[in-house]
C-alpha cells in the first residue's frame, strides 16, 4: 500500500470497511465567503465525516488555522469515530487534504492516506455521492502522541533569513507573493518574506481539475528548476499553513525529512509590524 496516497479505485472497493474512516476536510479562505460544510452537504463520498478545519485549529490564536493543542485535536477526531487503530482516508474538493494529513502525522498517527484527486476525481468517474449531513459516528478515543519539532515560529524564520540557514518556500499564488493581489485574508496586506522563494502550490499537482499529486521525481524537477538546493533545510510557508503542507507531504515522499512548516505563515507575518516585508512591485 502506498504510504501517502490511495486511488479512487482502491477506496471504492473498500467503502464501509471496518477499521477505516473517510474524512472530508474541504475549506476555503475567508475572502471566498464559501463554506466547506455546504460543499460537503451538497455531495460527499458515502459514509464520509466532515472535519471542520476551524474546529481542529487553535481557538485562542489570533492567527487562523494554527495547530491546536493535542487534547483538542484528539477530542474532535475521536468524536468523528477515529481511534489509534483507524486507517484514515482524507480528501477534499480543493487543496486542504495535505494539511489534515500533516496534522494526523504531527500527533503521531501514521495510518493516514490522501485520496489522490479528491472529490473532483471521484465525481468525474461517476461514483456515488451522498448529500446532507453525515450520519453520526460512534465516538472513539484517539490518543495524540507528543509531536515532533516540525513547526517553526516567526522568530525562527527571521533567524533563518538572517543566517541564511534554510530555504524558505512560499506556496501562495504569484500575485499574493508579489503584492499585486489581495492576500486572501481581509485586513492583511500581501507581499512576502525577504529571501523567500515563490513556488505556488499548484506546481506540485497536475494541471487537471482533479489536481492529482505529482510524482516525487516531478517534484524534484520543479524544485531544482526554481533553484532550490535540496541539500539545505526547507521552511514551508503559505497564507495560513494549509497549502504549506502540500510541499511537506511531497518532500516526505521524496525522502527529504529536514523540513519545517511556519504555521503562522503570511497571516501572522503580514500583520506584524516588527517583521520585514517585501513586494515585487
Amino acid at each position: 500500500m502506498d504510504p501517502f496516497l490511495v486511488t479512487t479505485d482502491w477506496l471504492a472497493e473498500r467503502l464501509g470497511a471496518p477499521g477505516m474512516a473517510v474524512l472530508d476536510c474541504t475549506w476555503f479562505v475567508p475572502e471566498m465567503k464559501k463554506s466547506g460544510y455546504d460543499v460537503f452537504a451538497a455531495g460527499h463520498i458515502p459514509g464520509a465525516q466532515f472535519v471542520d478545519l476551524n474546529k481542529v485549529s487553535d481557538p485562542d490564536s489570533p492567527y487562523v488555522n494554527m495547530m491546536p493543542a493535542a487534547d483538542l485535536f484528539a477530542a474532535e477526531i475521536g468524536r468523528l469515530g477515529v481511534d489509534n487503530d483507524t486507517l484514515v482516508i482524507v480528501y477534499n474538493a480543493n487543496y486542504v487534504s495535505a494539511r489534515l494529513w500533516w496534522m494526523f502525522r504531527h500527533f503521531g498517527h501514521e495510518k493516514v492516506r490522501i485520496l489522490d484527486g479528491g472529490m473532483p476525481r471521484w465525481q468525474a468517474e461517476g461514483r456515488p455521492v451522498e448529500t446532507g449531513a453525515a450520519a453520526p459516528a460512534t465516538p472513539k478515543t484517539f490518543r495524540a502522541a507528543p509531536p515532533p519539532a516540525d513547526i517553526v515560529q516567526a522568530e525562527d524564520v527571521l533567524a533563518a533569513i538572517s543566517a541564511d540557514s534554510a530555504t524558505i518556500i512560499d506556496l501562495r499564488p504569484v500575485g499574493r507573493f508579489n503584492g499585486t493581489e489581495s492576500s486572501g485574508y481581509p485586513g492583511v496586506p500581501s507581499g512576502h518574506m525577504p529571501k523567500s522563494v515563490n513556488i505556488p502550490w499548484t506546481a506540485f499537482v497536475d494541471d487537471t481539475p482533479e489536481r492529482r499529486f505529482l510524482s516525487p521525481e516531478a517534484v524534484r524537477a520543479v524544485l531544482e528548476k526554481a533553484g532550490v538546493d535540496l541539500g539545505r533545510p526547507i521552511i514551508s510557508t503559505c497564507g495560513s499553513g494549509v497549502t504549506a503542507a502540500i510541499l511537506a507531504m511531497q518532500l516526505e515522499r521524496m525522502g527529504k525529512h529536514d523540513w519545517r512548516i511556519y504555521d503562522g505563515s503570511w497571516h501572522e507575518w503580514g500583520q506584524r509590524a516588527d517583521l520585514p516585508k517585501e513586494t515585487s512591485v
